[in-house]
């Protein structure tokens, strides 16, 4: 019997996202460059998530840059059955979020900063060991 390992305090941030704000369903923590770090999901293939995220926060960049609306906060998508949510962490990191129809945005809002900030932290203690 094989035991399994703890879970990555990146991973418990993203579940942690999940269980305060209803409706979301998964997430993926990826580089800037679109590199899987860490997912918690179960119905997506998390390393084309990562890859498609890069892309989505570059051309929302490249639409705010040419807009002169400011710096891009995030990049929403409202689907058929569901929102897709991508942000930026810090300058090297993307949070990737799912959600189905019924996501509560506002405490998305409310919440995703400190998460993010989280995430930031987590991710710099990681890189400094």
């Amino acid at each position: 019997m094989s035991e399994q390992p703890p879970p990555s305090p990146l991973t418990e941030i993203l579940t942690s996202l999940r269980d305060r704000v209803m409706g979301i369903s998964q997430s993926v923590l990826s580089t800037a460059d679109g590199l899987l770090v860490v997912h918690d999901s179960d119905s997506v293939h998390p390393e084309s998530v990562a890859a498609l995220a890069a892309a989505t926060l570059g051309v929302g960049r490249r639409m705010a840059d040419q807009a002169g609306v400011g710096a891009l906060r995030e990049v929403v998508a409202r689907c058929g059955s569901g929102h897709i949510i991508v942000m930026a962490v810090g300058d090297r990191a993307l949070l990737t979020v799912m959600g189905d129809d019924g996501l509560d945005i506002p405490a998305f809002q409310r919440e995703s900063p400190a998460t993010v900030e989280q995430l930031s932290r987590a991710l710099a203690a990681d890189v400094a060991h």
